[in-house]
């Protein structure tokens, strides 16, 4: 059941076939990206003294390192923690001490925030930076042996973004793995040796959970050589790489598409685009579809069902003809391979078909549950259904359409930025007697925060003093853009704001 066995196979059946790009530059074949991960593993073990179960932390941004650390814990038993590589230290500090990760792999760009991180945390025992000296001699270890593992053993601790001021760590099993590749290759797409995945999209998220179908099948993973996204870029790797895959949030696609290069852009190479995290407005599916033609694939998922709740298919995309299509192309689609889903009125009872409630799914993708923390578990895995917090509502072909987000997320980039984390932070202030924070549409980054702040009487609340709070203790990308004085904050008979009215506010 180990995940890693993916890897191993692909070796062994094409161990001269590209593995890992950085660029236009192969840095491994599949033979190499074995030995190597084999290698980790068996420092993991041997030089670091970790047991099976431990947990191996990851800051870094994108790189070909990536994939081979990933392959390498999993080999040796190990489960990993991928972390944003845009997070602020003192939540670096959080994940760390949460997980109770033994090691923790850098790249030299983030070294002085895990350094931070690490002085914090006494069972943080190994801080390794990629490329150094060190990282070069825990390769070149003796490989260890392919560990035996439980399906439910624990491999990808994904950190959610929290409600309630922390994240909760969702336990993804080799099971819940092993599901969510067998549905891409049902529901999402399918994949040839010879396509790559190009990871322009955070390897801690989307991006490096569909490395696994692509390793499944001998296909290159490539980093761009920023690491990160950037349009002129992808069109020059198009140029190189063929059948290529991108997992990509909805405004990576909208700036993709209003590129200047775009014009001159041969995208004939371009096979997929996956896109999901947040809506995708209709009129830019409908924009892209007609620039870049059939490539378009939606999912919906969640950190507790990785990538795997339903799929609008590339079929779907392209039936123009169909009575219901623009409806469908505003839904996140049908359900996925192997996925049950629901909607559920407040007593989870069902809701006839139309109606609207909590989208509930089930399915041997769904989390194990959170990391040492049994009351949320069983709170969200009642009844033995994945309570997602989402609106939604099912039409009688199957396709559900989101409705709200009852959690509030904001979607900014494709980061989730949750309120409450940023709400805490601001209330932090001497002079904040009540704030409250809302997203805002924006036509680059899909939405950007907003933040209401009700001052204490007589209190003097300067931008720049909630702007150095906020940036001593979230990450920078949380931070609100804009922050609005107001007397009071709309309210209901409960005492509980109205976020609606302050949404329909921020927009005028």
């Amino acid at each position: 059941m180990n995940i890693a066995q993916l890897l191993a196979d692909a070796a062994g059946n094409s161990p001269d076939a590209p593995a890992l790009a950085r660029g236009n530059a192969i840095t491994a074949t599949y033979a190499d990206h074995a030995d190597r991960s084999a290698g980790l593993g068996g420092s993991f073990l041997n030089d670091l003294g970790l047991a099976p179960g431990d947990r191996v932390a990851i800051a870094m941004k994108n790189a070909p390192e990536y994939s081979e650390i990933m392959f390498g814990a999993w080999h040796a038993g190990l489960a990993t923690v991928p972390m944003n590589a845009r997070l602020h230290p003192r939540e670096f500090a959080y994940i760390l001490e949460n997980s109770g990760a033994r090691a923790c792999f850098v790249s030299d760009d983030l070294d002085q925030s895990i350094v931070e991180a690490a002085a914090m945390i006494p069972s943080l025992e190994h801080v390794i930076v990629t490329g150094s000296a060190r990282y070069g001699e825990l390769l070149g270890a003796a490989p260890a042996e392919l560990a035996a593992v439980d399906g439910d053993a624990l491999a990808w601790l994904f950190y959610t973004s929290g409600t309630t001021g922390w994240p909760k760590g969702a336990m993804l099993t080799h099971r819940n793995l092993r599901a969510m590749n067998d549905a891409y290759f049902n529901t999402v797409d399918e994949i040839a040796p010879d396509d790559c995945i190009i990871h322009a999209a955070p390897y801690s998220h989307g991006s490096g959970l569909y490395m696994l179908p692509h390793v499944a099948r001998g296909a290159c993973q490539v980093v761009p050589e920023s690491g990160g996204f950037d349009p002129d870029e992808v069109f020059g790797l198009l140029g190189s790489w063929k059948g290529a895959t991108f997992f990509f949030a909805p405004t990576m696609v909208t700036r993709l598409i209003n590129a200047p290069g775009l014009a001159d852009a041969d995208t004939s190479n371009l096979k997929t685009i996956v896109y999901g995290g947040a809506p995708m407005y209709l009129e830019d599916c409908l924009k892209a579809l007609d620039l870049l033609g059939p490539k378009l694939v939606q999912i919906y998922g969640q950190g507790e069902s990785p990538m795997t709740i339903t799929a609008v298919s590339r079929a779907v995309h392209t039936e123009t003809s169909h009575p219901h299509y623009q409806a469908r192309l505003a839904s996140v689609g049908t359900a996925q391979s192997g996925v049950d889903i629901r909607i559920a009125d407040e007593n989870d009872n069902d809701v006839p078909t139309g109606g609207i409630g909590e989208i509930l799914v089930c399915g041997d993708m769904v989390m194990k549950g959170y990391w040492q923390n049994p009351e949320a578990s069983a709170e969200t895995l009642r009844g033995g259904w994945l309570h997602t917090g989402d609106i939604g509502a099912l039409d009688e072909d199957g396709f559900l359409t989101l409705k709200d987000r009852s959690k509030d997320m904001i979607i900014s980039g494709g980061s989730n930025i949750y309120p409450r984390e940023v709400e805490e932070v601001l209330l932090r202030h001497a002079g904040v007697l009540e704030c409250s924070v809302v997203g805002r549409p924006h036509p680059d980054w899909g939405e950007e925060v907003i933040a209401f702040i009700v001052p204490k009487d007589g209190a003097e609340v300067r931008e720049a003093e909630l702007d150095q709070l906020c940036l001593e203790h979230i990450a920078r990308f949380k931070r609100p853009k804009t922050y609005l004085t107001v007397d009071v904050l709309p309210k209901n008979n409960y005492g509980k704001v109205l976020k609606t009215e302050l949404r329909e506010l921020a927009a005028r």
